[in-house]
Parts: C-alpha cells; sequence; structure tokens
C-alpha cells in the first residue's frame, strides 16, 4: 500500500465521494428500479458519513482497519439481482471507493473479501426471525 492519506486528505475524499450519493439519491426516481437506486445511494451516504466520524475521532490508520472490518462483515450478493439487496451492495460499493482512494493493496482486499460471510447463511437466521 502506498503511503496512508492524512486526515484531511481522507476527510475530503469521503466529502466528495458523499456528494456523488447524494447526486444518486436525486436521480433514482429516473433509474429502473427506484427504492433499490435510492437505498443504494442511502447506504453509501450513510457509510461515507460514518467513515468521516471515524477518521475525525480516530486518524487514518484506525479508519482504514475498521473500513476492513466492516467489509469483512459484509456477506456476498454476487449472483443476486441488480435491485437485491441495495443497503449491502451499497455498502461493498462505498468500502471499495474507500479502498481504491486509500490505495489499499488489492491482496489486502482480496483477503478481507474471501473471509465474507455468505449471504445464504445469513438468510435463514433472519427469516426464522420473521416468521
Amino acid at each position: 500500500m502506498k503511503e496512508l492519506m492524512t486526515t484531511e486528505q481522507l476527510l475530503q475524499g469521503l466529502k466528495h465521494y458523499r456528494r456523488i450519493a447524494r447526486q444518486d439519491l436525486l436521480r433514482a426516481p429516473e433509474t429502473p428500479h427506484p427504492d433499490a437506486f435510492r437505498l443504494h445511494a442511502e447506504a453509501r451516504r450513510a457509510l461515507y458519513q460514518n467513515l468521516e466520524q471515524h477518521v475525525g475521532e480516530f486518524g487514518p490508520q484506525d479508519t482504514l482497519d475498521y473500513a476492513l472490518r466492516e467489509y469483512r462483515t459484509l456477506p456476498f450478493t454476487t449472483g443476486t439481482a441488480e435491485h437485491e439487496h441495495p443497503e449491502y451492495k451499497g455498502r461493498e460499493n462505498g468500502l471499495e471507493n474507500f479502498f481504491l482512494m486509500v490505495g489499499l493493496d488489492p491482496k489486502m482486499r482480496r483477503e478481507a473479501r474471501n473471509a465474507r460471510p455468505k449471504l445464504a447463511a445469513l438468510l435463514p437466521s433472519q427469516e426464522a426471525g420473521t416468521s
């Protein structure tokens, strides 16, 4: 990984990403799946805001470690329809954008990705709680 960005650089980058997510919120009604697109953008926007708070409080390295932990907890949604699981997909997209911004070593991202749970492993317990 290249040298970690400063707190100010991270805050500027996250603010930029948050603005893009806000623009996506505004154009959601024009998409084929407006609710899913809106939820995806809201998930990214909330993630960026959370990361901004974290970097302001704990600094760049701790924020990167936190983002990697968060990434490891996200279930895989690969193979699902574009409009399914927009919150998970939005968080995944947001974290991957963050990793690109900080120049995370692709090997580290792959290792974190491989540690992620399968979506099917999470669904039965969620469905059991709703019956």
